[in-house]
Order: C-alpha cells, then sequence, then structure tokens
C-alpha cells in the first residue's frame, strides 16, 4: 500500500468544530492534532465555513490546496463574506486554505511534511498532516457534495495564460453532457479536459459521486485583480446554474465563452534537460508546432558551453510557462493544450 492509499475503516482524527449540519451560516475550524515539543497536545486550524439553509445541492469549495496560489484563497475568504444563509438553497461548504500548513508559509507543499495536497489522494487517516487532510476531504467533505471546485492558480513556479478550468475526460455521453454544461457555466476562457490521475482530487471526486473541477487563475506568485474578479464571476454564475445560490449575486451570464481543450501528458509538456538559465522563445497563447523551438538554456558558469535549445514535443497552444528563469533538469518550462476531438 503506497503513502497517499488507505483503507477507510480507520476515523479520521480531524476535528471539525462547526456543525455541519445545521443550518445557518457558520465558520471555525477543522482541528488537526499536531504533536510536538512546544506543543503537545496541540492542534493546528484550517478555516471552514458552512452556509446552509435547508434542501438542495451541496457544493464544496476549495482553495490553498497549494500554499503559494492566492487567488482562490482570496475568492474563497470573500465569498464567505458576502454570502448569507438566505441566499442559498442546500449547502455550501468552502475552506479557503485547505492545507493550512501550506497557505501559511506561502509554498507550493506543506512545511510539516513537504505533502502536495493534490498528490496524495485518497489521503491516509494516520499518516502525515498533509495525508490526513487529503482523506478528510474525500471522506467526509466530498462525500456529501455533489460539486467541488478547488481554486489554483500557476503559484511561484509556473504562469498560466489568463483564467482557465480543468477537469476530467467524461467516460461517456451522458457524463460529457453535464461535464460541457458545467463548465460553460462557469465560463472562464479555456476549460482543459484530462485523464484523471488516481491521486488527485478530481479523481477523488468520482468515487465519492462527485463532480470536481479546477481552476488555473494566472500565478507567479503574485494576485492578479482581474483574474480574482474573473474567477469570482464565474464561479458564482455557476452556483447559480446548479441551483445552489439565488438573487443579486448570481450573474446574468459567465464571463466567457468557454473553448473545450486537451491536454495529452506526452506531447503537452515541455522540460528542461540541463541545470541552468531558461531563455523562453515563445510567449503565453502562441501557437506551435512539433519541432519548433521552446527555450534556450544557458550555462553562464560555463560561458564557453554553447546553449542548449528545448523542442515542442508536440503541437499546441502555449497556455501556462515558467515564471523563474533558473532551471533544474526535469523542471516544467511549458505546457500546451489543443482543441479538443469529438468524441466517436
Amino acid at each position: 500500500m503506497s503513502a497517499a492509499t488507505t483503507t477507510t475503516t480507520t476515523a479520521n482524527p480531524i476535528q471539525c468544530d462547526i456543525d455541519l449540519d445545521a443550518d445557518g451560516k457558520h465558520i471555525g475550524f477543522l482541528r488537526l492534532p499536531h504533536s510536538v515539543h512546544r506543543s503537545a497536545y496541540g492542534w493546528l486550524p484550517i478555516p471552514i465555513a458552512s452556509i446552509r439553509n435547508g434542501e438542495g445541492p451541496v457544493v464544496l469549495v476549495s482553495a490553498g490546496t497549494h500554499g503559494d496560489e492566492y487567488e482562490g484563497q482570496i475568492i474563497v475568504s470573500r465569498l464567505i463574506r458576502e454570502i448569507d444563509p438566505a441566499m442559498v438553497k442546500g449547502q455550501f461548504i468552502l475552506m479557503p486554505m485547505a492545507n493550512a500548513p501550506a497557505a501559511e508559509a506561502g509554498l507550493r507543499t506543506s512545511p510539516l511534511d513537504d505533502g502536495n495536497l493534490n498528490r496524495l489522494y485518497p489521503g491516509n487517516p494516520q499518516g502525515t498532516p498533509s495525508q490526513v487532510i487529503a482523506h478528510y476531504i474525500e471522506h467526509t467533505l466530498l462525500a456529501r457534495a455533489q460539486y467541488m471546485i478547488d481554486l489554483h492558480s500557476g503559484g511561484t513556479s509556473l504562469v498560466y495564460d489568463g483564467a482557465n478550468m480543468m477537469g476530467l475526460e467524461p467516460r461517456d455521453a451522458e457524463e460529457e453532457a453535464r461535464v460541457t454544461g458545467l463548465l460553460k457555466a462557469f465560463g472562464l476562457p479555456r476549460a482543459f479536459l484530462y485523464q484523471p490521475n488516481p491521486v488527485n482530487v478530481t479523481a477523488a471526486a468520482r468515487p465519492q459521486g462527485a463532480i470536481c473541477f479546477l481552476t488555473e487563475l494566472g500565478g507567479g506568485g503574485g494576485v492578479d485583480a482581474a483574474l480574482v474578479e474573473q474567477g469570482r464571476h464565474g464561479l458564482l454564475h455557476l452556483l447559480g446554474y446548479i441551483g445552489l445560490l439565488h438573487g443579486a449575486l448570481v450573474p446574468a451570464a459567465p464571463p466567457a465563452t468557454a473553448r473545450l481543450m486537451q491536454i495529452d501528458r506526452k506531447l503537452h509538456y515541455v522540460y528542461a534537460m540541463d541545470d541552468g538559465v531558461h531563455e523562453p522563445l515563445v510567449g503565453l497563447g502562441a501557437v506551435v508546432r512539433k519541432g519548433d523551438p521552446a527555450s534556450l538554456v544557458h550555462f553562464p558558469a560555463h560561458p564557453k558551453r554553447e546553449p542548449e535549445t528545448v523542442y515542442f514535443p508536440g503541437d499546441g497552444e502555449v497556455i501556462c510557462k515558467r515564471a523563474i528563469a533558473m532551471v533544474k533538469r526535469g523542471d516544467c518550462i511549458f505546457q500546451l493544450a489543443s482543441e479538443r476531438r469529438a468524441r466517436v
């Protein structure tokens, strides 16, 4: 059994200090047990809110899965303040800092265990802090939800081209109609569909009977106010579309018309093959062909050495690029996507 997998028979040690079954707005913490030298019987706070009003869809929205991705943390915090129970039919569960130790440190991974929360599903209730959080999200929160939206951006090392959505490739025509309807209701300019990776939260939602989408809103370790607003707009429209949110906060239309695109793991990722300084040869939004030059990797410590050229392995549109010039072998420097092929 891998570190990320577990059975579900062991109780998760996280305690929630709000009542998720109660109507009204409740704001508190998940208490993650953490016994260390300075606090033998301590716990770490993970912010959580529940806004519930009777029967209806249950939607889980999270941010801070990666602690250096900030647009989503702003959006979720704002929605906790803005939305009242009278606007809701169903339940809205919000987590602005899903991996709170990582978010407090401003790091992609947790300083407690180096855990990447979106690579640890289905989690382990007896594992590291990040594994325990993953297990609680899947087996306690996702287990009661029909929908999950996990808000991401490129973080410190990557920048995405504008506002984007990501979801799993549908398994059949019925699921395709449902998924594409939801993506168009969110209405960010691009929607990427990809094959499931069992350690990601999008795949973890399926056994719980839920549909999960991610966003990718800019990145580079900063905050783009326009992307915050676009992501918030799309999320509010989606919440209205599925019948959870009602009233003046629901926009009349989505922010954009979504282009359905696809990502190929073999053809759409470009990696540095040497340690050095990466000079990108194309920008975000560029349309490239297989064999086009992508980057020059320079070696200032060995100035007589000619730079190495990195080439694109497939055709596509540049949707993401590395934000940092220094690279090591294996660092992703570009990500591509292509127009989605119609289902046969």
